[in-house]
């Protein structure tokens, strides 16, 4: 089966390409707007970029009636936002964060966790969640799609400080993944966990790798 999605019709039942780039990483992303409003959401599309220095990008798509997402707005309006590490405890939270709220409702309020605040900004953040990134917004990069929903804003920010509960790392000084378990999104209305890891060293010519640069990154 091969088709054009810009001018053939999907020939299966569900769209297969969300499915395709998996698994994607859980931008659990909390922000305040300028009047003090708290906000978080997932994004399936988030990504670091480089780490010197550490960078991050989300991309946001619009909602159907061309409105921007929360997070966006505020990023651009107060220059910060956090990511929260989603986990697999925290899934049932994760997904209620998803639902859309009007502006002035706090996801915080719905979802039974523990808030404590960032320190370069007072944006809540999941005291559960093992790990966190205070983000400082750098730029947006918009993109055109085929219809309202379709055109997204892409951010870009720098990381500023790093939070990493003490009891998810190992004595290598590593952080322990399978103990955390992070979820990710897959295609559909499906997610996978993060349970089991392998290690893997590039041979031979890559001394980046073996300097152990890599590791540090």
């Amino acid at each position: 089966m091969k088709y054009s999605p810009q001018t053939d019709p999907n020939p299966l039942p569900y769209s297969p390409f969300k499915s395709c780039t998996v698994p994607r990483p859980i931008g659990w992303l909390s922000s305040v707007s300028k009047d003090g409003v708290e906000n978080i959401a997932p994004y399936s599309q988030w990504q670091n970029l480089t780490f010197d220095p550490p960078m991050v990008m989300f991309s946001a798509n619009q909602y159907p009636d061309g409105r921007r997402k929360d997070t966006v707005l505020n990023a651009e309006q107060t220059g910060w936002f956090v990511w929260n590490m989603a986990t697999y405890d925290l899934r049932e939270a994760v997904n209620i964060s998803a639902m859309a709220l009007p502006p002035e409702e706090n996801e915080f309020d719905l979802m039974g966790v523990t808030r404590e605040y960032a320190d370069n900004y007072k944006i809540p953040m999941v005291a559960e969640s093992p790990v966190k990134f205070e983000c400082r917004y750098m730029s947006t990069h918009r993109l055109t799609g085929n219809s309202d929903v379709g055109t997204i804003d892409i951010v870009f920010a720098q990381v500023e400080k790093i939070h990493i509960q003490d009891s998810v790392i190992t004595p290598e000084g590593k952080l322990d993944i399978p103990s955390i378990r992070p979820i990710a999104r897959m295609g559909y209305f499906d997610y996978t966990v993060v349970t089991d890891t392998f290690e893997m060293r590039v041979p031979g010519s890559d001394e980046y790798a073996q300097s152990g640069l890599e590791g540090r990154a």
